[in-house]
């Protein structure tokens, strides 16, 4: 659903999701979802089947690890296998291997069951943007309820709730332009401070074709680039990466 990139081993790695945790009659509940590895270059490296429904996957510097959060990280829905944030293996080179390791279960305060959280190593806390608002919650593993919320000002950036991505919001590491929303129907990507105050847009190319499917997943902010979808380009569909900030 996701982009991640890790900077040591120059790879990117792009995360499916939509497939739900199903048991046969030889295996335990697993999702079919899979996680795909690239070079630097868009060079196919590799892809993984973990066993989780990806909706966030991220590089975590304070753990060294790529992470991925599930669907239904919060138990909106009820609770389900397999659901939670998880590490995945990863080999020396920077291979995907199909095994994983645990880094926290399900949690209240992400809220909608398909929110595609961003995070933030520096306070390592997560932003969760909800469905069909303006809200972004903001999460520190170590509560059960989220510890802030960040109201997005759509009015002042001139769109409305169901004009952007539903599910997604980045965070830039950029100081007081924190927060990166795609809008799907103007093509552009908003900007806004941690304080949810809007600071600007930066224009994507008009001859970018997006879908109804932009507004709820195909988005990634990784490498100080913001990743969008294309699913009619290529075999499997294709990621551009575009530098939205100055």
């Amino acid at each position: 659903m996701t982009v991640a990139y890790i900077p040591k081993l120059k790879h990117y790695y792009i995360a499916d999701g939509g497939l739900a945790p199903m048991p046969s009659e030889f295996e335990s509940a697993a999702s079919k979802s899979q996680i795909h590895a690239y070079d630097d270059t868009g060079k196919y490296i590799n892809s993984s089947k973990p066993g989780y429904d990806n909706r966030s996957i991220y590089y975590n510097p304070n753990s060294n690890k790529l992470e991925t959060v599930t669907y239904n990280v919060s138990s909106d829905v009820g609770f389900s296998p397999n659901t939670g944030i998880y590490s995945i293996d990863l080999t020396d080179t920077g291979e995907l291997k199909d095994t994983s390791g645990d880094v926290f279960g399900f949690n209240p305060a992400f809220g909608d069951a398909a929110t595609m959280p961003s995070y933030n190593p520096e306070t390592k806390q997560y932003y969760a943007k909800q469905e069909r608002s303006n809200k972004v919650w903001v999460v520190d593993l170590k509560s059960r309820d989220k510890v802030g919320e960040i109201s997005l000002d759509l009015t002042k950036a001139g769109v409305a709730f169901d004009d952007i991505s539903d599910h997604f919001v980045a965070y830039s590491g950029v100081k007081g332009e924190e927060l990166v929303v795609l809008d799907v129907d103007h093509k552009a990507a908003l900007i806004f401070d941690l304080n949810g105050k809007y600071v600007g847009k930066s224009e994507l190319p008009k001859s970018l074709k997006l879908h109804a499917q932009n507004h709820y997943n195909g988005t990634g902010y990784a490498n100080n680039m913001l990743f969008v979808y294309r699913e009619n380009e290529g075999e499997f569909g294709t990621y551009y990466g575009f530098n939205v900030l100055n």
